[in-house]
């Protein structure tokens, strides 16, 4: 897949009733700007008010998950959500004139459908993701569900379902590649147990239900007065039940219906955090509460990787420049060469490497019995990456030397010690103009800022005697 986002080609419209409110509802999918995201707009209320796929906004998650913002609610938006994301797209309005998506069949199928039919572009800002580098869990003792995350190259979901019931079992669903949602996800429908239906509908939930959106599971004796209740509430001259323990005018699209639905709500919640996700989910006895508690984490997690602004990178592939290459670019040679890789080279960025080790000549003097790589050369090594992202871009880097000209908003957040693997990383603040580079840099200790600092530098050319 691309890793530029995408929208929707154009705008398309869907109508149908939402599934507890029982309400007629027109949603329209529109195309949105990059880094817009999925927001609702409730075309029904006065101001049009917007309410952003955000799961800080979640306000309940019984039955479904819903929205709130400033008093305005979107009710079970996770199956919209799970074909938006199915679809592989980043961002979309999605207008609707009542607070419930309709829910059609109980799937995700008919929004697939529909943006299908309509296509989808790809846009001009790349993607950013969540990558997992470690091991995340969220668990609710009181459920016993529980939710993990483990590194993968990919987004891949896998779910666990087991009620306690006979009639449904335990049952697995995977999802190895979001490519293969439509095949394998989207047409999943939502389902109930016969004895939660008639308590939704003793509360008068599910107003918009019928036996064509919703499985129904068989999990107590079908009594004439259930039936009765049924019969009404469906529109339904008569209710029976299948042999595989579901209500009667529904087949099952799969044999394991019930767990791929759960995976299709997976995704939909996990969608409330905000970011493409590499990673693959291991969800046991999910639910729309561990889900979007997860999704929370997973945020909290994604905001910490913004801010902290760690390069991703692969230490296995091969570097653009070994130390021989960098002396081939630079004048500096050791002790005083203070880089030994550089792993990323653009027009407005470097990344560079280097491993602090115990024969350092630095740490003979320098705190001996407890040796800390000395700051002043911290921010050197970021100037030698620096002085990289520069003679790389001229054809005779030999001829040329770079000198600071201003250090400013330097700091310091942790010790550099022997062992460390400092990884540096060198921004552009503006182009460079009149041999004049302005740059902005940090050196990492794993997944932690070591030292950052604003430098200016100038590009002069060797005096030749």
């Amino acid at each position: 897949m691309s890793d530029m986002q995408k929208t929707l080609r154009e705008e398309v419209t869907l109508s149908g009733i939402g599934l507890h409110t029982g309400k007629e509802v027109k949603l329209t999918i529109k195309p949105a700007k990059e880094n817009t995201g999925f927001v609702f707009v409730r075309t029904d209320l006065e101001g049009n008010p917007q309410v952003e796929a955000d799961v800080n906004y979640v306000f309940a998650t019984e039955r479904g998950t819903t929205l709130e913002k400033l008093g305005v609610k979107i009710t079970t938006c996770e199956h919209l959500l799970a074909a938006l994301v199915g679809c592989d797209i980043d961002n979309a309005i999605l207008e609707m004139d009542a607070s419930e998506p309709p829910i059609l069949d109980g799937s995700s199928k008919f929004f697939v459908e529909a943006i299908e039919r309509i296509g989808v572009v790809e846009q001009n800002v790349a993607r950013e993701y969540l990558v997992i580098k470690e091991v995340l869990t969220y668990s609710d003792p009181a459920t016993g569900s529980e939710i993990t995350i483990i590194p993968s190259d990919t987004y891949e979901v896998t779910t666990m379902v087991d009620f306690g019931t006979k009639v449904l079992g335990t049952q697995n669903a995977t999802l190895k590649n979001i490519s293969e949602f439509k095949e394998e996800i989207s047409s999943a429908r939502t389902f109930s147990f016969l004895h939660e239906l008639e308590m939704l509908l003793d509360h008068g939930l599910i107003k918009g239900g019928d036996i064509s959106n919703a499985i129904v599971y068989v999990d107590k004796d079908l009594t004439p007065e259930t039936t009765e209740k049924l019969k009404k509430a469906f529109g339904k001259d008569n209710v029976s039940i299948r042999p595989n323990g579901i209500l009667d005018n529904l087949n099952l699209n799969y044999p394991n219906e019930a767990a791929r639905h759960k995976l299709l709500d997976v995704i939909g919640d996990l969608a409330l955090a905000g970011v493409k996700i590499k990673g693959k989910v291991i969800a046991n006895k999910p639910g729309h509460f561990v889900n979007t508690q997860f999704a929370k984490k997973l945020n909290r997690q994604w905001k910490l990787q913004k801010k902290k602004n760690v390069p991703d990178f692969d230490l296995t592939k091969e570097p653009v420049f070994d130390i021989n290459g960098i002396m081939r670019l630079m004048p500096h040679r050791p002790p005083f060469l203070l880089i030994d890789k550089i792993l990323e080279l653009s027009d407005s960025h470097v990344v560079g490497l280097k491993n602090v080790t115990m024969n350092e000549p630095f740490f003979v003097g320098h705190f001996p019995k407890e040796p800390v790589m000395p700051g002043v050369l911290q921010v050197e090594a970021l100037a030698q990456t620096g002085g990289i992202l520069v003679l790389a871009s001229v054809p005779d880097p030999e001829n040329y030397s770079t000198y600071f000209i201003k250090i400013d908003k330097v700091k310091f957040k942790r010790k550099v010690v022997p062992g460390d693997t400092i990884i540096f990383k060198i921004e552009l603040i503006e182009p460079i103009r009149r041999g004049i580079v302005h740059m902005q840099g940090y050196g990492y200790v794993g997944d932690a800022i070591a030292v950052e600092a604003e430098l200016m530098a100038q590009v002069a050319k060797n005096k030749i005697d």
